[in-house]
């Protein structure tokens, strides 16, 4: 039983005794002790004051004198507060408590048996004609965090992707490749295929606005010059004949894709996120199709004069929804669709979140609502995580198109930034190149993850490199250096054959600020499941900076290798070590690579 467990039983126990009153563990209220008062944790009394018949106060003090007699192997001494019942922890349940955390491997994690259910999580949603830009890098990294946060609190997670592979844009890439290529491709160029591809969509848009330019001033009204400019008629015969199965443009769309999708496994690698399923739009809208239909068989939507299909939704509170054009076209919320069949029968999804920007949260109503309608279990329940826009300070590392800011171009000017930072460090500790280099990217790469992640998911965020790889204050270096510094503290001790042991006796007598720094531990299992609910990685960023900071004042008050009294030297190390462990555990939920040395 965890300490929280056996006060929760003792104070059960007390209130039957006492008052003759059948608590339930949730009646009893249990809550960190506010700083200015002395003890650990703190029982709420006000739930048993009208059963008791007496003041806050007396209840108090009756409970805490019950639990200091037949609980006394946890409780040592107490004190009230009006009506609230503070309690001082005896030393061994820390102690026991520590041995314990330095035992369990995934510390705080609630395991994934077969009868767990299953949750599916779709992040990153690409389109293959551009390369992934600084909005794909929030979307990856709070998709991939959230996946190891689920599965964290006890789910079966299957990460998803849903690849944008057609449509109109693709073939806008695909034309200017063909007009202005002269078969470049990714070998000869020496370029990333998605980078090859989306230089091709930036020069169709190019060549287009001055068409546009031209028949404007022929003095074509400029909507119709848009229509009617000969490179946007030629892109869309050609996404016509995609529609027709032309093998010619097939081969080209099949070929360029190639490349794109060699070029996102690349900088997915190197972003440290990846999928257990990918889906492609090409095979997923005919699916939409289909099921539409079967919808407008049962009644559920209609079709107009024009052809075209809608669902009527305002007996929902919403507007009537467009599912196939007149022509018989599909629109996004039929792939949607589509994509949902696929995936339901593939696998049996429980939970369905969708890791999408919040300029679509109208679209996951409307989703939700005609899922349901057509028999998806998940479908009310779906979770749109919705998350808002990240820019960069103006000027700041802008992309080779001058408009977006590169994904792979921000994670290296990211890993350069760290190397730079560090320079002087690796001069003082002699660390080989090949080392200097691979902390720089776990540095660099932890400082953009960290600092995005550490913001509330729903806003809208500036994200600032200088200010997120400095090594002080709440960021991913700050918290990576302590890291290393623990694990310095461990290799001094090893090469001094000190043997930290598996399990210390609880008979050592610690201090209040140690018991605060085991406590601080204690509650990483809530921060992962508080982060689980709220489906909110900036939790679990919190909860790594707090328990560094209150590490980092624990190593400013206390030695540890120079203690003399050889007991509390090896409670101490055994209390680095947990740090440590959970420290890398917490940051692993972010996809944060801890450095041994920096």
């Amino acid at each position: 039983m965890t300490i929280e467990e056996k006060l929760i039983a003792g104070v059960q126990q007390a209130v039957k005794a006492l008052y003759d009153l059948e608590a339930t563990p949730q009646q009893v209220q249990l809550q960190k002790t506010r700083d200015e008062f002395e003890g650990q944790l703190t029982v709420v009394v006000f739930p048993f004051v009208k059963a008791a018949r007496k003041s806050p106060e007396m209840v108090g003090d009756e409970i805490g004198q019950y639990l200091t007699q037949n609980v006394a192997d946890v409780v040592a001494k107490y004190n009230v507060v009006k009506g609230f019942l503070n309690l001082v922890i005896s030393d061994a349940p820390w102690i026991a408590l520590l041995n314990q955390i330095n035992a369990e491997e995934k510390y705080g994690f609630t395991p994934v048996t077969e009868q767990s259910p299953l949750v599916m999580i779709e992040y990153s949603s690409p389109n293959t004609n551009k390369p992934l830009h600084l909005g794909h890098v929030r979307n990856n990294l709070l998709g991939s965090a959230l996946a190891r946060i689920v599965e964290a609190n006890g789910n079966k997670v299957v990460k998803t992707n849903i690849v944008n592979d057609r449509g109109i844009h693709i073939c806008k890439s695909m034309l200017a490749w063909l007009k202005w290529g002269n078969g470049e491709t990714p070998e000869s160029s020496g370029k990333k295929g998605d980078h090859l591809i989306g230089d091709y969509y930036v020069a169709f848009d190019k060549h287009y606005r001055e068409e546009v330019k031209q028949l404007v001033a022929q003095g074509m009204d400029e909507e119709k010059a848009k229509q009617e400019a000969p490179l946007i008629k030629e892109a869309h015969e050609m996404l016509v004949k995609w529609e027709q199965n032309d093998p010619e443009v097939r081969a080209l769309w099949k070929k360029m894709n190639e490349w794109v999708y060699a070029g996102f496994d690349e900088t997915y690698k190197m972003m440290g996120v990846g999928f257990d399923k990918i889906y492609y739009e090409s095979d997923t809208y005919l699916e939409g199709k289909e099921k539409v239909m079967e919808g407008l068989e049962k009644g559920f939507f209609y079709r107009r004069e024009d052809g075209s299909v809608w669902a009527d939704l305002t007996a929902e509170g919403l507007d009537e929804k467009l599912l196939l054009r007149s022509d018989g076209t599909s629109v996004y919320m039929t792939q949607d669709i589509g994509t949902a069949k696929l995936r339901f029968q593939d696998f049996p999804i429980d939970k369905m979140i969708y890791v999408v920007g919040n300029e679509q949260n109208y679209h996951f109503q409307v989703l939700s609502i005609l899922l349901d309608k057509l028999g998806f279990k998940w479908g009310k329940d779906l979770v749109h995580f919705s998350y808002g826009m990240v820019e960069l300070p103006n000027g700041k590392m802008k992309s080779r198109e001058g408009t977006v800011v590169d994904a792979d171009d921000l994670m290296a000017a990211m890993i350069a930034d760290a190397y730079e930072a560090s320079k002087e460090r690796v001069k003082q500790t002699s660390m080989p190149e090949e080392e200097a280099r691979e902390v720089a990217r776990k540095v660099g790469l932890g400082a953009l993850k960290y600092f995005i992640l550490k913001v509330d998911a729903r806003k809208n965020m500036l994200f600032n490199p200088e200010e997120s790889i400095d090594f002080n204050g709440n960021t991913g270096p700050f918290i990576q250096y302590t890291y290393a510094r623990i694990a310095s503290i461990l290799r001094k001790a090893k090469e001094q054959n000190i043997d930290i042991p598996a399990q210390l006796p609880t008979s050592i007598s610690i201090s209040t600020k140690e018991t605060e720094l085991i406590q601080k531990l204690n509650q990483f299992g809530a921060a992962i499941r508080q982060a689980g609910t709220d489906y909110s990685p900036s939790g679990i960023c919190n909860y790594c900076y707090e328990l560094t900071k209150a590490f980092n004042q624990f190593y400013h008050d206390f030695t540890i290798l120079g203690e003399e009294n050889e007991e509390l030297k090896l409670f101490r190390l055994s209390l680095a070590k947990a740090v440590a462990k959970v420290i890398s555990l917490g940051m692993g939920l972010l996809g944060i690579e801890m450095p041994e040395r920096m």
